[in-house]
């Protein structure tokens, strides 16, 4: 009976169980269909990485999934009580803010080397005429620096400056002075060594701890772990910081609907503590601290970004083998072939935001 459901609910996306298309799935334990309608999502992820099933083409069949909102067919009590436990509770406060660097960030710099481009840059690239993740990560740091009219001596207040990429970019490009903050000490170490000699103060430091002045600040990747309950101190610790004329420009991953949970895979093997934000929740946030000026999407070139980071991945993979295990790398692939489907099928967005605290005079030219 739970194969012929599964068997069903599969269909509705275009997928066979043992089928002949790429993105069909090959199952391998026949106790996969009982997991699923009892875990939902955790089930699917933690069975794939137990070695139950595979897919040829997993960025394919995660696509279909989405498109056909899947998960709105398979829901379980479980899910029920992690939505009930995110309202109830605030997993982003200050004595959480430093988990998901230990978790997530400080995995291993030689994974994050072999994964990302040359600059170190974990968020999405911006492939305008390009089909080269670095060129595309390059273009995506100048389009901030372009976007925020960054000049030569200006203060930059970097949250969630990662392994330092944009500060050494806006540092070496624009002659800025850039504070970059982080909760990932692996994050940090490699910051100050890559940011060395130039005027860049890399902290290891939650964004609630920032008092100082900044000409802009910009925000690449990071809103995604400050959680629903935050967003509007989020927007306050930034009208704080940034001086009258200032430009504040907000890169984070999006979501079509309000919600105040994350998928319950991602939270217990990628991403504790996080969630996506929606356009209505960033609106309410903002509202009445700051004038929007742009609001720029290009979701699709996640997609694009996380292919490249799967390939890079699976070539470096035989220099990784030894340190992380078989599972780790079923773990990894299903992490970042799920998000690139989930951006395919435009379930998740990628938003750079503009913001300014009176508002530009005579009016923002948007910049892309």
């Amino acid at each position: 009976m739970s194969k012929k459901i599964v068997a069903e609910i599969l269909q509705t996306a275009g997928i066979e169980i043992n089928g002949q298309n790429p993105w069909d799935i090959v199952v391998h334990n026949e106790n996969l269909y009982a997991r699923l309608l009892a875990q939902g999502s955790l089930g699917f992820g933690e069975s794939y990485m137990d070695g139950w099933w595979d897919c040829k083409q997993m960025d394919v069949m995660f696509t279909k999934l989405f498109q056909a909102k899947i998960e709105n067919k398979i829901m379980n009590w479980r899910t029920g009580l992690a939505v009930l436990r995110a309202r109830l509770i605030n997993a982003q406060k200050i004595s959480k803010a430093f988990e998901i660097g230990v978790t997530h960030y400080d995995v291993g710099n030689d994974l994050y080397r072999a994964m990302l481009d040359d600059r170190l840059v974990y968020t999405c690239g911006y492939f305008k005429n390009t089909n080269d993740l670095n060129l595309a990560q390059e273009q995506k740091l100048d389009l901030v620096c372009r976007k925020i009219g960054l000049k030569s001596g200006q203060s930059v207040l970097d949250i969630g400056c990662g392994w330092g990429s944009f500060a050494k970019f806006a540092a070496e490009r624009y002659g800025a002075q850039v504070t970059g903050i982080t909760v990932s000490k692996e994050q940090a170490k490699l910051a100050r060594e890559t940011c060395a000699g130039l005027k860049v103060d890399v902290r290891l430091q939650d964004y609630r701890d920032i008092y100082e002045s900044f000409d802009h600040i910009v925000s690449l990747g990071m809103f995604e772990h400050v959680g629903y309950k935050n967003y509007r101190i989020y927007m306050e610790v930034a009208d704080r910081c940034l001086k009258e004329n200032g430009v504040f420009l907000l890169h984070t991953i999006g979501g079509n609907k309000s919600v105040h949970s994350t998928d319950r895979w991602l939270e217990k093997y990628i991403f504790p503590n996080s969630m996506l934000p929606s356009v209505a929740q960033i609106a309410t946030a903002i509202e009445g601290l700051f004038v929007l000026e742009d609001w720029h999407n290009f979701g699709t070139d996640y997609d694009k970004t996380l292919i490249c980071w799967f390939e890079n991945f699976s070539r470096g993979w035989p220099n990784l083998k030894e340190k992380y295990s078989e599972r780790f790398f079923r773990m990894w692939t299903f992490y970042l072939l799920a998000c690139a489907g989930s951006f395919r099928a435009r379930k998740n967005q990628l938003w750079q935001i503009v913001l300014t605290k009176k508002g530009v005079m005579g009016g923002y030219t948007p910049v892309r």
